[in-house]
């Protein structure tokens, strides 16, 4: 690691997403502390209830009790290891193992009941060996079939709202749809005057892993990606700051190395709308039918047309290829060469455009100071 990766100061925004970091890791302990603690405390009450009712040794009373402590300490163990394992958990998914589950309840609750009524109609009676038979049934089919609910919950969710109107597993987007911000967005910068100048009137939604992508490019060895990153983590804190745009920031994570594509199935899945510089995703958006609005074609809107024969106040700022020629700047950046202009270097001058050519390297205007 460099020196000045060594030493570089974190900004705002990283110094507040550590203390959001920290304060959700201790609150996560703490619950799973009480959870042990009930857990341990639900496996040895048994115990201490045998060894204060019965006049039993306390050998046979911890015969007796070890088999339920040691299973429900495993199972807080097993519920333990599966939460730790499964960190970004979506409500979606937890829903749909609920209603999975549930459905299967009930369908194993009716097998259970036809096999009652059919071990009644063949007169089999408690105590032989059918009757172990069928009660393995029941307990093969109730887990087959809640297997079975949750498997086509989870396979089935986005055509559920046909069955069950008042099921949702994804958010529906009311009103104006929110803009899932890129990361090319936040590095540009230029965002930040258009939330200052409060043309921005949709809600704002940045994902973490658009987040995740702004840490990696600053703490990069390379300058110039970790120059990108730290400037996207600091738009990205000014922005939150500012109150002037609705800004929300999402835990949404993906398993997809690509950024765009994780920000395309989103945006696909949820009704937003993509903001980005980027002309490949603006493209591929275009392609699967997904509202990509690039802000350089924005800028390229609302750039000043200048055409043959306009009056405009200019800058003369230097002289050009000749004495005569004089060179200024339309407030978007565009060249513009006066002729006769070469005397006029620092003077505010009225010109009338003459012509207008855009090249490889960008548009240029020529023009002439009006007499």
């Amino acid at each position: 690691m460099s020196t000045e990766q060594q030493f570089a100061k974190p900004t705002a925004f990283e110094l507040e997403q550590a203390r959001e970091k920290s304060t959700r890791r201790l609150v996560i302990l703490t619950i799973r502390l009480l959870f042990v603690t009930f857990m341990f405390a639900a496996a040895i009450l048994p115990f201490i209830a045998g060894l204060n009712s019965a006049n039993q040794p306390i050998e046979e009373v911890l015969v007796d009790h070890l088999g339920p402590m040691i299973s429900t300490i495993a199972f807080a163990v097993i519920i333990l290891i599966i939460d730790m394992l499964t960190p970004n958990k979506r409500l979606s998914a937890v829903l749909g193992v609920y209603l999975g589950l549930v459905v299967g309840l009930f369908a194993a609750l009716a097998v259970s009941l036809l096999i009652d009524l059919i071990a009644d109609s063949w007169g089999i009676e408690k105590g032989e060996i059918a009757t172990q038979y069928l009660t393995l049934l029941k307990l093969v089919s109730g887990i087959t079939l809640c297997y079975f609910g949750i498997s086509i919950v989870f396979t089935t969710k986005d055509n559920l709202r046909l069955v069950l109107p008042y099921v949702e597993f994804t958010r529906k987007v009311r009103g104006i749809r929110p803009l899932l911000v890129d990361t090319s967005i936040l590095i540009d910068g230029r965002i930040e005057n258009l939330a200052q100048s409060k043309f921005i009137d949709a809600p704002l939604i940045i994902t973490q892993f658009v987040v995740d992508e702004l840490h990696q490019l600053s703490d990069s060895h390379d300058k110039m990606k970790r120059e990108r990153g730290r400037r996207g983590l600091s738009v990205l804190a000014s922005l939150r700051n500012s109150g002037q745009v609705d800004l929300t920031i999402e835990s949404s994570e993906t398993s997809d190395e690509s950024v765009d594509r994780a920000l395309l199935e989103l945006a696909q899945a949820s009704g937003y709308r993509i903001l980005t510089t980027d002309s490949n995703l603006h493209q591929v958006g275009q392609i699967e039918g997904i509202t990509v609005l690039n802000l350089n074609e924005l800028s390229q809107a609302v750039r000043s047309q200048a055409v043959p024969g306009a009056k405009l106040q200019l800058e003369i700022v230097r002289q050009g290829e000749t004495k005569k020629q004089g060179v200024g700047y339309m407030p978007d950046g565009t060249m513009v060469v006066v002729e006769n202009g070469g005397d006029s270097v620092g003077d505010l001058v009225t010109i009338e455009v003459t012509n207008a050519l855009q090249t490889s390297a960008g548009r240029m205007i020529f023009a002439s100071i009006c007499d």
